[in-house]
């Protein structure tokens, strides 16, 4: 339950050992302690250390929940699983099993040659990055439509504003993944939850910084630092925002290249 002064009690973050979701759900431990949901994969070496990062960051409790994204079977009885924690939580204080914000911050990214020439990859990385994303997306939609209230932020790409020659798999899940929660924003308004789209570029973390020295890619102009993301999250969620890009400055530059003809675009070195 949001509280008097408009901070949420309780964080889910679907993608419990993603930087980027971290570093949201950290943003919004600076308000207030609250309580934080992980639900991260069976055995994810991260967990320790994610559950330990909130709790030195002020959460009053942070519980984790397993959470296969490929296994869409067991969906149901996760996002269940989280509301149960959340009631928990509020039992005797606040209409209970309120998740107040959910985080959507899962996903692959791959090696863009490969996964064109792998089946099995290029399947794994869509159902992962877009099947996965909205199946939870219509279960904690459900849920917040129920409860009346509530914050969807979910993590697209400016991958996925105009899909590239050099990176077309991912792009593709990621056009995806902006549709869908745009679209299920638009539905959800009327009764009352929100949702969020961020589409960023190329965000410093540990994994893209080890992808582009194996890839031998070099850091893009208007690469922001995570922390930077998740103040942009926080405070367009707060202002009632459904799409923001990170940095800003980058809504500009795919507003011009939506617009190149596309025997233009195809030889353009992106």
């Amino acid at each position: 339950m949001i509280n008097a002064v408009g901070n949420p009690q309780t964080l889910l973050l679907l993608g419990g050992t993603s930087e980027i979701g971290l570093a949201i759900c950290e943003e919004y431990l600076k308000k207030a302690p609250m309580r934080v949901i992980l639900a991260t994969l069976p055995g994810d070496p991260g967990r320790d250390a994610a559950v330990a990062q909130l709790q030195a960051a002020g959460a009053n409790a942070v519980d984790v929940i397993d959470f296969d994204a490929i296994d869409t079977e067991t969906h149901p009885k996760v996002i269940d699983e989280a509301w149960a924690k959340a009631k928990g939580h509020s039992a005797g204080s606040a209409p209970a099993g309120d998740v107040d914000v959910a985080i959507v911050a899962f996903g692959l990214l791959g090696d863009a040659e490969e996964l064109w020439q792998n089946q099995r990859k290029a399947v794994q990385i869509a159902q992962v990055n877009y099947t996965a994303a909205v199946s939870v997306g219509v279960l904690v939609g459900e849920k917040m439509k129920a409860q009346g209230y509530g914050q969807i932020i979910a993590m697209s790409s400016a991958a996925g504003e105009r899909v590239r020659r050099s990176n077309f798999v991912y792009g593709s899940t990621k056009a995806g993944l902006d549709g869908f929660y745009l679209g299920l924003g638009e539905a959800l308004r009327e009764f009352g939850p929100r949702v969020l789209v961020i589409r960023p570029g190329q965000v410093r973390t540990r994994t893209t910084i080890e992808h582009w020295k194996s890839a031998g890619v070099k850091e893009a102009p208007l690469t922001v630092n995570k922390e930077d993301v998740a103040k942009l999250a926080v405070t367009s969620a707060e202002k009632g925002k459904d799409l923001v890009w990170a940095p800003g400055a980058f809504r500009y530059v795919m507003m011009i290249l939506r617009h190149i003809p596309r025997p233009i675009f195809k030889k353009l070195p992106i």
